[in-house]
């Protein structure tokens, strides 16, 4: 199972945001990594490597290498629809990326590794891949003897956050993936018809 399983800090520092979540070591340094990240004048970037930073952006955030990005792209060139917002709702209906807004993990590193391990059903089967692309109306859920994992429990208690498209049962530690978003409803800060641009020349 490819992953990105390099320094996050630094990643996060590189794009000004803390595209993995709460970090104390972005908070403390939130400039640029290297030697004068504080005080390097940088030049203003080119036209491709705005296009490149933003498409970086989004596979760091959603935690998917080149290759799936690339065919997550051409799915959504093929699709109806505005092509950028089809690539992020397909970024948003994978299961790893749903587990993590359902609050089952405090980030989509953990909620992919949770769905590796067996931990997770849909529609009551257990299903193993990350990237499994889900419908509306599936239901999410944890496995039966997955339910009293400390890491799963103390995740939910920290939970506050909702979001339209998703509804959860806290009895039952499972959700239902009401509707594919749209694109307001995604708080991710990326400029999507960047990435389209570059991927169009």
């Amino acid at each position: 199972m490819a992953r990105y399983t390099g320094p996050k800090s630094k990643i996060a520092r590189k794009f000004g945001e803390a595209i993995f979540g709460d970090d104390k070591s972005f908070e403390k340094k939130n400039y640029p990594p290297g030697q004068h990240g504080q005080n390097r004048r940088r030049g203003k970037k080119s036209e491709y490597a705005v296009q490149l930073m933003e498409k970086q952006k989004a596979k760091y955030t959603y935690g998917i290498l080149e290759r799936q990005f690339r065919n997550l792209f051409s799915s959504a060139n093929r699709s109806k629809g505005v092509t950028g917002e089809v690539l992020l709702q397909l970024c948003e209906s994978r299961l790893d990326n749903v587990v993590y807004r359902m609050g089952i993990s405090t980030s989509r590193r953990g909620a992919r590794q949770l769905v590796s391990h067996r931990h997770i059903t849909v529609n009551g089967e257990l299903v193993d891949i990350p990237s499994y692309s889900l419908k509306a109306g599936d239901v999410v859920g944890v496995r039966e003897k997955s339910k009293s994992l400390q890491t799963i429990q103390d995740s939910l208690a920290a939970s506050n956050h909702v979001y339209e498209w998703i509804t959860w049962n806290s009895e039952k530690k499972e959700g239902t993936f009401v509707s594919i978003p749209e694109r307001i409803q995604i708080p991710e800060n990326i400029k999507e018809q960047l990435i389209v641009e570059l991927y169009s020349k």
